[in-house]
C-alpha cells in the first residue's frame, strides 16, 4: 500500500502524527457532508423511507468492518459514552460482583462502571501495569487474565490503550470471561478502522466505537455492536425510530411496546442524521477498500526503522507483539529534556499528543517516512 495523503485535506506545513487524537477527514467525506447540508434546503425532497434507509446502509458496512454476521445486532450512537451506557445498564451486576477495568483507560468507559458499582454494592478493580518496562505488555495481560475470577461480573476494556498504544490480547481474555460466566464490553475507538478486528474471532458481548477517529468519520457520531444477550435490555432513552413499524408515519400515534429487531433499540434518538450518517458510510467504505490489515502493515513500513533508533537512543516503545503499529507510546529516559522536546515541536508544526508519561505517536495512510524523519530529526537521530 503507497501512502494517500492527496485523499485528505492535510495542511502542507503541518506533520499531523495524531490520528489517535483525531483523524483529518477524507476529501470524499467532505463532499458528502457539504452535499447532505444542502438537502435540507429542499425538505420536500426528504421522504419517510430517508429517514430509515441510510441507517441500514450504515449498519451494514460497520458489520462489514468488523466481521459480524448480522447487521442487525449494529446501532447507531452519539458517543462512546452513551455505548457503553447501554450496555451497563443492561448487565446483571449485584452485590459483591467485581467490574474489571484497565488502568488509565479513556473515561468513557469509566464513570458509567462507577456509577453501577455504587448503585448496585459492587467492587471496581483496575488492572495497572506492572512497574518495570522489562515483559511490560505480556505481564500486563496476564494480570488481566489473573484478575478474572468467578466474582467477575464484566470486564470493560480497550482493544488498544488509547495512552501509549498497548495490546491487549482479547481472544484469551474472551476465553477467560467466558469460563466464569462473566461479560465482555470494548471500547474500540482506538482500534476499529486501523486494526483488524472480528466479531466472529473475539465474540464480545459489546463493542463500542466512536467515529470520528480510526473509522475516519466525522465528529458526534459512532457504531455500536450489541450480541444477542441484549436483545431484550431497555435502552437509555425511547425515541420514535427504534420502535416497531416506524416506518408508517401515518400510525405513529399508535404507541408502540415492541422494539425493532435485535440492537435497534439502542440507536440514538435522530440517528437517520442527514449529514452524519452519509459521511461515517463514506468513510467507511474507504476503510472497507484499503482494509484495516494494510493500514496496519502499511503504519509498521513507515515507523519501523524510526522504533529500532529510538529503542538505540534508550527510549521504551513496547514489544512488537504487544503494542500497535498505528498507535504507540515512546517512554523517554532520564537524559532526554521532554520539555525541551516539546518546544522542538511546536516550532516545527509536528504534532503528536502527550498521554500520561507517553508521548503518543499515530500516524495513518495519510504519513509518509518523510514525516517519520521529521520527527526523528527532533531527537538528532
Amino acid at each position: 500500500m503507497q501512502h494517500q495523503k492527496h485523499l485528505f485535506d492535510l495542511t502542507k506545513d503541518v506533520t499531523y502524527l495524531n490520528g489517535a487524537y483525531m483523524s483529518p477527514q477524507l476529501k470524499s467525506v467532505s463532499e458528502v457532508g457539504l452535499q447532505s447540508v444542502i438537502k435540507k434546503s429542499t425538505p420536500n425532497l426528504i421522504l419517510p423511507e430517508h429517514f430509515f434507509d441510510q441507517q441500514e446502509i450504515l449498519k451494514q458496512r460497520f458489520a462489514t468492518l468488523i466481521d459480524a454476521p448480522n447487521y442487525k445486532n449494529m446501532a447507531i450512537i452519539p458517543s462512546v459514552s452513551y455505548g457503553i451506557a447501554n450496555a451497563a445498564n443492561n448487565i446483571s451486576i449485584k452485590k459483591g460482583d467485581e467490574i474489571i477495568l484497565v488502568d488509565e483507560q479513556f473515561p468513557s468507559n469509566v464513570y458509567i462502571w462507577k456509577e453501577i458499582a455504587e448503585k448496585k454494592g459492587a467492587t471496581i478493580k483496575v488492572v495497572k501495569p506492572p512497574k518495570q518496562f522489562k515483559s511490560r505488555g505480556k505481564l500486563w495481560n496476564k494480570n488481566i487474565l489473573d484478575a478474572i475470577t468467578k466474582k467477575t461480573a464484566v470486564v470493560a476494556m480497550c482493544n488498544v490503550h488509547w495512552a501509549d498504544g498497548t495490546l491487549f490480547d482479547l481472544k484469551m481474555i474472551r476465553e477467560k470471561t467466558q469460563s466464569v460466566g462473566a461479560m465482555l464490553v470494548i471500547d474500540g475507538t482506538q482500534s476499529i478502522g486501523a486494526l483488524p478486528f472480528s466479531i466472529q474471532e473475539i465474540q464480545p458481548d459489546a463493542l463500542v466505537c466512536g467515529g470520528y477517529k480510526w473509522m475516519l468519520g466525522p465528529y458526534s457520531i459512532g457504531m455500536a455492536y450489541y450480541s444477542d444477550a441484549f436483545n431484550e435490555g431497555t435502552p437509555i432513552e425511547h425515541n420514535w425510530i427504534n420502535r416497531y413499524n416506524s416506518q408508517d408515519f401515518t400510525r405513529l400515534t399508535q404507541y408502540e411496546d415492541r422494539y425493532k429487531e435485535k440492537a435497534a433499540r439502542y440507536s440514538v434518538g435522530e440517528s437517520s442524521n442527514f449529514v452524519l450518517t452519509p459521511m461515517l458510510i463514506r468513510a467507511i467504505e474507504q476503510l472497507i477498500e484499503w482494509t484495516p490489515t494494510a493500514i496496519q502493515e502499511y503504519c509498521k513500513s513507515i515507523s519501523v526503522d524510526a522504533i529500532q533508533k529510538l529503542r538505540k537512543l534508550g527510549c521504551f516503545i513496547e514489544e512488537d507483539k504487544y503494542r500497535a503499529n498505528h498507535l504507540f507510546g515512546i517512554y523517554f529516559p532520564e537524559h532526554i529534556n521532554v520539555e525541551a522536546l516539546k518546544t522542538k515541536l511546536k516550532q516545527e508544526n509536528i504534532i503528536v499528543s502527550f498521554r500520561g508519561n507517553a508521548m503518543r505517536i499515530s500516524p495513518n495512510v495519510y504519513n509518509t517516512k518523510e514525516d517519520i524523519k521529521h520527527l526523528m530529526a527532533q531527537f538528532g537521530i
